[in-house]
């Protein structure tokens, strides 16, 4: 990904590592400058991108503002891996399939947050991205710091929103739902987003059973499979170190354990 060629003084970030100044595809970022953090947090991102020089250069400057990346190539690919990221940033142009055949795949299975990063720049092509599931449409050359605005604007719509949002208890075991993090005895829990979905659901309905085929309509949208479920069951059971935390209902469905 070409990013545009101008110096950008970038907030400062807290870390040691950081400090002077680091060039991202072209941009001459200042991590000197005094402010605050650019992200609260970082996310999962999957950089689909083929270039191997640009897609490199984006992750690198992802990583550098505390994000987990994965990159890969190929839409194919993309379509495989877009359910482990919070988030993906997808060039249109890839060598297998049309950028934004994948855009219609990842959003017909579910609301991972989509932007488009791509060279096609028309008013017609902006439109296309966006109704083919894309969450915002940003154009080759861009600023880094212009990507970084976007990328917070996208998460923000796309979290759940304080005033609904839920912090659930159940002994050792916290569910933060506005932060989308999970401690158990104090220590953080390393959730996919789908992982984090599912137990939300079943731990925010602790006295119900809930139906097999409800879980996958309300996680996993029109795209599911029982193996799917039963995929993310055994993760999340292995991730909490015990099986009892998500109870299974033979002919049913599942309901959340330790009460």
């Amino acid at each position: 990904m070409s990013l545009t060629s101008v110096e950008v003084k970038e907030p400062h970030i807290p870390a040691p590592r950081l400090a002077g100044r680091a060039s991202l595809s072209g941009v001459s970022v200042d991590t000197s400058a005094r402010g605050g953090p650019v992200t609260a947090a970082g996310w999962r991102v999957l950089v689909v991108e083929s270039c191997g020089k640009e897609g490199e250069g984006l992750v690198q400057g992802l990583r550098r503002h505390g994000h987990e990346v994965d990159r890969v190539e190929t839409g194919g690919a993309a379509l495989q891996a877009y359910e482990e990221a919070d988030l993906v940033l997808i060039d249109l142009e890839l060598p297998d399939l049309d950028g934004l055949e994948v855009c219609r795949g990842i959003r017909s299975a579910g609301d991972v947050p989509v932007i488009a990063v791509t060279s096609r720049g028309s008013e017609l092509d902006r439109v296309l991205g966006l109704q083919a599931g894309a969450d915002d449409y940003l154009v080759k050359p861009y600023g880094f710091r212009e990507l970084m605005a976007r990328m917070e604007a996208v998460m923000r719509r796309a979290r759940p929103r304080p005033s609904t949002a839920r912090t659930i208890t159940r002994g050792p075991l916290h569910i933060d739902a506005a932060a989308r993090q999970v401690t158990l005895d104090g220590q953080d829990v390393d959730l996919t987003r789908k992982e984090f979905d599912l137990l939300y659901l079943l731990a925010s309905h602790p006295d119900t059973v809930i139906p097999r085929k409800q879980l996958m309509q309300q996680v996993w949208g029109d795209s599911w499979s029982r193996r799917t479920v039963d995929t993310h069951v055994s993760s999340l059971r292995n991730k909490l170190g015990a099986s009892d935390w998500v109870i299974t209902i033979r002919g049913v469905g599942f309901r959340f354990g330790r009460g």
